[in-house]
């Protein structure tokens, strides 16, 4: 009895071994892809990574096809793209942020509701559509019948509708993780509802929030098929929210249509997937260090 016991356990070890190492190999399988495409960009895209490259707008075809046969760093940069990605950033988060929080605290408080119901599918739906629909719906509703053309506040509300649906899902989710006992306690003090909301729950949470506006920042940076049908693209650098703009995204798909651009894409694309990466690893940093239950 005792040795079918021994070799029923060194079996159950084999197995766990066995099942321990083929995870591992899935998990490395999985990550070798990202090393090799960030260090593909690092090799092809670090030549033009220099102070022009932020300061300066992108160059002319006869400007990069100069530099191209004279073997120089081609001149100019990527500054109207990183005006015009902020500026539409900002503008969709000053109405998504708020109206994603809103909503997602709405679904939480009143989850068993019909209208909750129909919101929470809406918000699936719409997280679930591709964005060059999106892009060509903000086309039809707001750049011809809103601003009456290409602007960068028809990107933002593009840009917008994107992060809705993960800002109010992470929303409830976040809210659903915080304690109940958390709540009883603030009305057993006699906070009113209202307060318990704005001073209890939202800061109590204020991490998990953090998390998913940093998850929804990071999948509009680099949308591209919205903005070419809202934001157009400029080749200058603009501030005006009424008038066209370009993006990162917008610039690196320029670039590719460009032959004598052809090294801007790899830096466009470099400095793009840094800074996309560098929100998602924030966002769990931010989830990891600062527990709020």
């Amino acid at each position: 009895m005792e040795t079918v016991l021994k070799d029923n356990i060194a079996r159950r070890n084999r197995s766990n071994r066995q099942f321990l190492w083929l995870i591992i190999a899935g998990a490395v399988i999985t990550v070798i892809p990202i090393f090799l495409i960030v260090g593909n960009l690092a090799v092809k895209g670090y030549h033009q990574i220099n102070v022009a490259f932020f300061t300066e707008p992108s160059p002319d075809t006869f400007q990069a096809m100069t530099a191209a046969v004279n073997g120089e760093v081609i001149p100019g940069g990527i500054a109207n793209g990183l005006t015009g990605s902020l500026l539409m950033v900002l503008a969709a988060c000053l109405i998504a942020i708020p109206l994603g929080l809103m909503s997602g605290i709405y679904l939480y408080e009143n989850g068993n509701t019909r209208y909750s119901r129909f919101i929470r599918s809406l918000t699936e739906i719409l997280q679930g559509v591709p964005s060059i629909i999106l892009g060509i719906i903000a086309y039809l509703w707001v750049v011809r019948n809103i601003t009456r053309g290409y602007s960068a506040l028809a990107g933002s509300m593009a840009l917008t509708v994107m992060m809705l649906p993960l800002i109010i899902r992470s929303t409830e989710e976040t809210m659903k993780m915080i304690p109940i006992t958390i709540r009883e306690a603030a009305f057993a003090l006699g906070v009113p509802y209202y307060k318990m909301i704005i001073k209890v729950l939202i800061p109590v949470s204020l991490s998990g929030l953090a998390t998913g506006v940093l998850l929804a920042l990071s999948r509009i940076l680099g949308e591209t098929a919205p903005l070419m049908l809202t934001a157009l693209g400029s080749p200058a650098v603009s501030l005006d929210i009424t008038k066209p703009v370009s993006a990162v995204p917008l610039l690196i798909w320029e670039f590719y249509n460009d032959p004598n651009m052809v090294n801007l894409v790899w830096s466009a694309s470099l400095f793009l997937m840094v800074f996309v990466l560098s929100l998602n690893l924030l966002s769990r940093s931010i989830s990891a260090k600062h527990k709020y239950i």
